[in-house]
């Protein structure tokens, strides 16, 4: 009856908390991309108006777009159908409106309440299961998961920098049915004004007093994490006659072509192996050899696409409408989007600009 216990390879399962405009749907995002790598496929399931498609400059994903009524079933249909299209996770954004939205959970209560002549529990009895559905969908799923939840909001006074009471919007519990986070094995809680994550459960352990903006290398992290476990087969008792011959790590030979490619493409090492689980490259699985080829001929393809001319870059810094200027001499571009403007500054770093506090603008060298 007992055994041994055992962490076995697993799906993310994550949270993301926040009031309005905290920054969950991009937080989600990187989150994504360091999780699938770059061969990954990424959905989304958009009930935000839209709103995931404005982050298109971040990498490829794809876009189902959910209308009222927000009903469980819808929901549950769009996670089916990309299991069925083959992705690697989904983003669920937002998870909120299956409970509080039209036609959602609360608005059902409330509706078969009334049928029944104020009678709730009628209500209850029949919204429960379709909750849970909802619940098993995104647990059973062979996919990633990542929910984001709009969070209660509330005013508090806090004081300025000179001392003076000004109001403060913070978030308060995420706006789902109760205990919703004890589903996830990972919910982070981002605040309005910073876009600062912090961990209010974690599972994992990497992130216990983090307090940061969430990046694509903290998704690599996950994903190593998740691939640490011991696989289903091997728990399940495959002896070790029984496992493949061959060799358990790529060979030497192999080593010197990934240490040739990383080079070449001038791939960080450090996010490489990061991505792949492993501290060296030595350590890599013989199996895992043609994903760490294809994630090196994917940044290839990558930085092929960037531009690498005053005048490209210019050209697209116009298009965006991101405000800039240009030292001819130097062969340099300042760019200066507000300050507010969250989407522009992330785009600038994909880009290669760095922030200059000397000329409080994000700048880069460019070739002539």
């Amino acid at each position: 009856m007992f055994q041994k216990a055992v962490r076995k390879r697993a799906k993310a399962r994550i949270g993301i908390c926040g009031p309005a405009g905290s920054g969950k749907t991009m937080s989600a995002l990187k989150l994504a991309f360091g999780i699938v790598g770059p061969t990954g496929k990424i959905a989304v399931l958009d009930t935000e108006n839209e709103s995931a498609s404005l982050y298109a400059h971040l990498g490829d994903y794809h876009v189902a777009v959910i209308k009222p009524p927000f009903t469980v079933e819808k929901y549950i249909s769009g996670i089916r159908e990309a299991e069925k299209l083959g992705y690697d996770l989904i983003i669920i954004d937002s998870l909120s409106h299956a409970w509080a939205g039209t036609g959602g959970i609360l608005e059902f209560v409330d509706s078969r309440t009334e049928s029944a002549k104020g009678n709730k529990f009628a209500g209850w009895r029949e919204a429960t299961p379709k909750h849970n559905s909802l619940v098993d969908a995104m647990l059973q799923s062979q996919m990633h998961v990542i929910a984001t939840m709009r969070s209660k909001t509330e005013y508090v006074l806090v004081d300025d920098e000179r001392g003076k009471k000004v109001p403060k919007k913070v978030g308060m519990a995420p706006i789902q049915r109760e205990g919703m986070d004890f589903e996830f094995t990972l919910v982070f809680d981002v605040d309005q004004e910073r876009h600062i994550a912090t961990t209010s459960k974690d599972r994992t352990e990497i992130f216990d007093g983090f307090h940061g903006k969430l990046t694509e290398e903290h998704g690599s992290s996950i994903r190593a994490w998740l691939e640490s476990g011991e696989s289903a087969k091997n728990h399940a008792g495959t002896t070790q006659e029984q496992q493949p011959s061959g060799p358990k790590s790529i060979t030497q030979d192999q080593v010197m072509e990934l240490e040739t490619k990383i080079s070449e493409v001038g791939a960080d090492r450090d996010k490489f192996l990061a991505y792949l689980g492993v501290n060296r490259l030595e350590d890599i699985p013989a199996e895992r050899m043609t994903a760490a080829l294809k994630a090196l001929e994917a940044k290839t393809k990558k930085s092929d696409g960037t531009p690498g001319t005053v005048t490209d870059i210019t050209a697209i810094l116009a298009a965006r409408r991101i405000p800039f200027k240009l030292d001819e001499t130097n062969k340099e571009v300042y760019a200066t989007p507000s300050y507010q403007d969250t989407a522009s500054k992330e785009f600038l770093k994909t880009k290669g600009f760095k922030w200059s506090s000397s000329y409080k603008a994000w700048v880069i060298k460019m070739a002539a």
